[in-house]
């Protein structure tokens, strides 16, 4: 159960400090990556959906608290399977930037 909410609180911080911008380097892939290929992201656009992912998944973590259960962990499993999909999808077509 503190694991639990250690692993929220995490979530939620890195997510807020992915938000206000002083949290690039946290996202994947965009931290490693070339300058041009960085260049071709709208990156106040990526933060949004980086920040907002990790932000929604921490109360989400919340769902196995107190249940103990198969259903609780794959219910998390599935909304974050889901919302990562959604993200990586919107991070490769909303959140770049268009062509010349």
């Amino acid at each position: 159960m503190i694991i639990l909410i250690i692993v929220a609180a995490i979530l939620a911080i890195m997510g807020f400090v992915i938000l206000i911008g002083k949290g690039d380097n946290l996202i994947a892939g965009y931290n490693t990556a070339p300058k041009e290929e960085r260049e071709k992201y709208n990156i106040k656009r990526l933060r949004g959906l980086i920040g907002g992912l990790l932000i929604a998944l921490a109360p989400m973590t919340f769902l196995m608290l107190g249940e103990e259960t198969t259903t609780a962990v794959w219910s998390f499993v599935a909304l974050t399977f889901v919302a990562s999909i959604i993200v990586v999808v919107l991070a490769n077509t909303w959140a770049k930037k268009k062509g010349k």
